[in-house]
């Protein structure tokens, strides 16, 4: 019979990277004028490699066919990190949506697994909510839990609500917040405390959030206000006229 030799991509590795670096290694196709790294390729999720891949033989281990064909899906998903297209790597995860390049998703604290005896190269897209559990010594303590998706929070807050526990929840949110505002307009508050209470303020996300809608507001009220002050110039202007007609 007929076989059709599919033309493959070559093997090559950057003579200025440190041995080992996941992108040292970088596969070429000089006929396509193509270069892609190595990780790129692995961690692409409609990527798979060549059927005829030899662990002996890393030079044949990705076709050019399939890399083209992952290009041309790359370039209608969006990454969420930096924004641009190409993004071919996806969560593990299938109710998560979000793609990255493989760079940008190590950039937003990934979980990337390697098996390359068994051919596993995967990610996980990390989320960190941060929950206040307990006061101690007037300070806020927290526990992090990692979540892969949205949904798993949405579930949650459902969840507690069908069992009454949403208003306990806003409560005690409310009394920790009171207790951190107290601490931040006392005076004596130690400065290690005030520190903590900052920080912990932050790292929640809420007050960035709100400080960014106060900044919005505190806009817009500037430019009512010019408007406002243009409107009593003019007057004050037209006044000044009258009174001199007078």
């Amino acid at each position: 019979g007929v076989f059709q030799i599919m033309a493959k991509m070559v093997r090559r590795t950057c003579a200025f990277c440190p041995e080992g670096e996941a992108g040292s290694v970088m596969y070429i196709a000089k006929e396509r004028n193509i270069a892609a790294h190595q990780h790129c390729l692995l961690f692409s999720s409609g990527f798979v490699e060549s059927e005829e891949y030899n662990p002996e033989n890393l030079d044949i281990r990705f076709d050019v066919a399939s890399v083209l064909k992952e290009l041309k899906r790359g370039k209608r998903l969006v990454c969420n990190f930096c924004r641009k297209k190409g993004a071919t790597v996806g969560c593990e995860e299938r109710a998560c949506r979000r793609s990255y390049h493989y760079f940008c998703a190590l950039c937003d604290d990934a979980a990337i697994e390697t098996d390359e005896v068994n051919g596993v190269y995967r990610y996980l897209t990390k989320y960190f909510l941060i929950i206040p559990m307990q006061l101690w010594s007037g300070s806020l303590l927290y526990k992090g839990m990692w979540f892969c998706v949205l949904t798993v929070r949405i579930d949650f807050l459902r969840k507690c609500k069908q069992a009454g526990l949403l208003d306990d929840i806003f409560e005690e949110m409310l009394d920790t917040l009171h207790l951190a505002q107290e601490k931040l307009m006392d005076d004596n508050t130690s400065e290690t405390e005030y520190e903590e209470t900052v920080m912990s303020l932050f790292d929640c996300g809420l007050f960035e959030n709100i400080l960014t809608n106060i900044h919005s507001g505190t806009e817009e009220k500037i430019q009512e206000l010019l408007e406002s002050r243009k409107r009593l110039d003019n007057k004050i202007e037209l006044l000044q006229d009258l009174k001199e007609v007078v």
